[in-house]
């Protein structure tokens, strides 16, 4: 024979040997590069909630799990519905301030972003402004921001982020990491656990750890939210309209930020009230998280299952194009997130062919983007039983600029996950990337946050982009990746989040394999994931 038809037919021997199942699965690059581009195309307009690339979307995810033999869920299919509800402010809408016998009327988009997530269809809020500082509620950490005030009716002005670390208290809400009292959905959610007519965040960069034109591009879409009661009102203030604000009320911003970093904190009226007329076009809107299962092949194991996942939704198109640029009105989402999606196909794949003794769950929410609303959907009705659940590993915004020597793991430090991790890295020839502080509160702005919140260990895998911070020692051209990897925030929820043929898809790879090792091992090993000894995580009020 000649050389060839022998490697093939050694090749063909290997594949079909009753050993073939047990070797490590293996992701390759074209399957997930084919997954990637098609699912950023503008065919798919954007993978939209509610909108017809979102139908799309998962219409497409469905049927790659039958093509790759994924079992489906009790139900037959691979859908689980997300009963959401969107709402889109329209022309007619407003906002006043008076402050005495003084009139501020801020411009909608520039200076304030508003919206209602009531479910009412017009709405008028009429109520004075409290500043809250940071509006937070952490009895592990001895912080009332409230300290007993009644709030019905009023409209909360805080900060965004949480209590910074003093020199008596370094480590006080994490130290200079963000945590989840800091995040906007936070305030939002204990805004309505206040009974307030409406909360206003103010907006900087640092403390958010975004531009502007993230909650702007954001409120200027369609919004969702879980169906059931929310805030009247919600929305950002920019930093400049809250110190036009303050000084009308004769306060300092500055002032009350820092009185606000105290424990002491009691909200203060600011002699200002909130005149603002809502007109919202409202609709109910069902839609899906798309999974599939790899049963264990343990009797006693395959009872518990590893989840994967990756939301597959991003921001849609409009028909009036995308601020700055005119001529485009799809928001395509290509890292963020047809990466993920895309890598989380390829994965299951490679599972379906070698399966492991625990059970393995893929999973695509729906909604991320509107606030984690598929996976939070998923948790409150899951395809698995959260007992038997024991690790969620999620994939949003991947290396698209090349292989690394390092692999990130931020937020594996808080259970035993950051253990397996090492073990998985050292056996793949990589270093587990140093741990940063979390700046910018990425922990918890992933899917993976609902499963902690519910008490599995998760964490987001590989986080290269998601950081958005370049510490990550790249194979080629370190200096020159690094850079790319950072630039990718200018393109970060804009339009400019296209698939680019050029890619260098070899870091992707590696991220999706580590993930699919990572999970391999966790569903191998007799003992289950768990959270360290004194996790203050856990005590987060859900």
């Amino acid at each position: 024979m000649r050389p060839t038809l022998i490697a093939a037919a050694v090749g063909l021997t290997l594949c079909t040997s009753p050993g073939f199942a047990q070797q490590q699965p293996l992701v390759t690059e074209t399957p997930l590069r084919a997954h990637l581009s098609f699912l950023a195309d503008d065919l798919f307009e954007g993978r939209g909630t509610g909108q017809r690339g979102g139908d799309l979307a998962v219409r497409y995810l469905e049927t790659q799990a039958a093509v790759i033999g994924l079992r489906p869920l009790a139900g037959g299919g691979y859908r689980q519905p997300v009963r959401i509800e969107g709402t889109r402010l329209l022309d007619g809408s407003s906002a006043r301030f008076q402050a005495g016998a003084s009139s501020i009327t801020p411009v909608l988009g520039k200076d304030i972003l508003i919206g209602t997530s009531s479910g009412k269809a017009e709405l008028t809020v009429d109520g004075p402004l409290v500043f809250v500082g940071y509006g937070a509620r952490a009895e592990e950490e001895r912080w009332d921001d409230y300290k007993g005030v009644d709030m019905k009716g009023k409209v909360l002005v805080m900060m965004v982020n949480d209590p910074q670390p003093t020199a008596a208290e370094p480590n006080r809400f994490a130290g200079k990491s963000y945590t989840y009292y800091g995040r906007w959905l936070y305030k939002y959610e204990e805004a309505v656990r206040q009974g307030a007519a409406g909360v206003l965040l103010i907006h900087t960069t640092p403390s958010a750890s975004y531009d502007w034109n993230v909650p702007a591009t954001s409120f200027s879409h369609e919004r969702f939210h879980l169906a059931g009661a929310g805030n009247p009102l919600e929305g950002w203030l920019t930093e400049d309209m809250a110190r036009a604000l303050f000084a009308a009320a004769g306060q300092d911003l500055d002032t009350l930020r820092a009185r606000a970093e105290t424990r002491e904190f009691t909200p203060v009226d600011l002699g200002i009230r909130m005149h603002a007329q809502l007109r919202s076009a409202v609709r109910q809107v069902e839609q899906f998280n798309v999974a599939g299962i790899v049963p264990g092949t343990d009797p006693k194991l395959k009872a518990e299952a590893v989840v994967y996942s990756a939301h597959w939704d991003h921001l849609g198109m409009d028909e009036q194009g995308a601020a700055g640029d005119r001529a485009d009105h799809i928001w395509n989402g290509a890292i963020d997130n047809a990466s993920g999606a895309a890598a989380l196909l390829a994965m299951a794949a490679e599972a379906v062919r070698h399966p492991a003794k625990r059970s393995q769950v893929f999973l695509w929410p729906a909604a991320e983007e509107q606030g984690l609303l598929g996976s939070a959907a998923y948790v409150q009705q899951p395809a698995w039983p959260l007992k038997d659940t024991v690790a969620d590993l999620n994939l949003d915004s991947m290396n698209f600029v090349g292989s690394t020597r390092d692999i990130g793991v931020a937020g594996a430090e808080r259970s035993s996950l950051y253990a397996s991790a090492g073990k998985v890295a050292k056996k793949m020839g990589l270093t587990l990337a140093p741990t940063i502080p979390d700046l910018s509160g990425a922990y918890f702005r992933a899917d993976h946050f609902n499963f902690a919140k519910a008490g599995i260990p998760a964490f987001n895998v590989g986080s290269a982009v998601f950081s958005g911070d370049g510490h990550f020692e790249f194979v080629k051209a370190p200096a020159a990746s690094a850079a790319r990897l950072v630039a990718f925030k200018q393109d970060y929820h804009r339009v400019s989040d296209e698939y680019h043929a050029d890619w260098d898809l070899s870091g992707m790879v590696q991220q999706a394999q580590f993930t699919l090792n990572l999970g391999y091992a966790i569903a191998n090993d007799a003992a289950r994931p768990r959270w360290n000894a004194g996790e203050a995580f856990g005590k987060v009020k859900r």
